[in-house]
């Protein structure tokens, strides 16, 4: 598995028809940048642009030094939603073919979702059905003041199912069901009022601002602590608060703090110096 550290710029796959649909920039400090680079067509998905956004989350997953992941598209749009030829397509397929396409696209959501570091969606544009399920996935999303999103699948007489369970976790149950069953667009602010977005800045360079402003942050924060409280809210969401959860999360903290990151951190802290992991970065 490449490691982007060393190459600073990964095409998302190898074959022909794929080339540079998808990029991968990092940093020697960490940073990476995920970018859809079909701003022709608005970055919209078909079969190709979702293969190659799952390799390169795959390739992200086991990549070493990576603090931060920034998923955007080219060109000042984040993305349009499913690519128009492709559904045209997809209209044409048996069942099971469609179940196979859709498949394809909930397990690249599942990776991304999965990662252990810090996703940040920026959200410049349209982010229409897909495209705004991609940055619900993420762990957080920032958005330009002029950003549009919509789930707009029944006016196509279809529905948001892939990316229905990283929306609803975002928004929640009853916000998705009045989004979902219109289809009406929205603006940043009011994704931001529903919590699909954590963020609204002016415009792309005020994007820019926040975004050095996070890679700020998260150098300052453990690695393996980013990726442990991750799952951690995974594990907690939505669960009754019993005795069988209050013993596994007090297991959790009990297991960090006699970890090397937990000793270090309580360490530095006392000596009144930075953690090992600053000085890495």
């Amino acid at each position: 598995m490449p490691n982007p550290i060393a190459d600073p710029l990964v095409e998302g796959v190898d074959t022909d028809s794929q080339s540079r649909l998808v990029l991968i920039d990092a940093t020697a400090d960490g940073v990476a940048t995920v970018t859809i680079n079909r701003a022709d067509r608005k970055n919209a998905f078909n079969a190709e642009v979702i293969s190659a956004l799952r390799e390169a989350f795959e390739t992200l997953e086991g990549a070493d030094g990576v603090r931060v992941i920034f998923v955007k598209g080219a060109g000042g749009t984040f993305s349009a939603g499913a690519d128009l030829e492709w559904m045209r397509d997809a209209a044409d397929h048996t069942e099971a073919d469609n179940r196979e396409d859709a498949m394809n696209m909930a397990a690249m959501l599942k990776h991304l979702y999965d990662l252990p570091m810090l996703t940040v969606a920026l959200v410049e544009g349209s982010a229409f059905g897909g495209g705004a399920g991609l940055a619900a996935a993420c762990d957080m999303a920032i958005a330009t003041a002029d950003a549009r999103f919509a789930f707009s699948e029944v006016k196509l007489g279809l529905v948001a199912a892939t990316i229905s369970p990283y929306v609803i976790a975002a928004i929640g149950p009853r916000r998705a069901r009045g989004l979902f069953a219109l289809g009406r667009g929205f603006d940043a602010a009011a994704a931001w009022n529903y919590g699909l977005i954590d963020e609204v800045v002016a415009d792309a360079e005020a994007l820019e601002v926040a975004r050095q402003a996070i890679i700020t942050e998260i150098k300052v924060c453990a690695p393996g602590a980013v990726g442990e409280s991750k799952r951690l809210v995974a594990h907690v969401a939505g669960r009754v608060i019993d005795h069988n959860l209050m013993t596994e999360t007090a297991h959790r903290i009990a297991r960090v703090r006699v970890g090397p990151e937990g000793q270090e951190g309580v360490r530095a802290f006392l000596a009144h110096r930075r953690p090992a992991w600053i000085d890495q970065t």
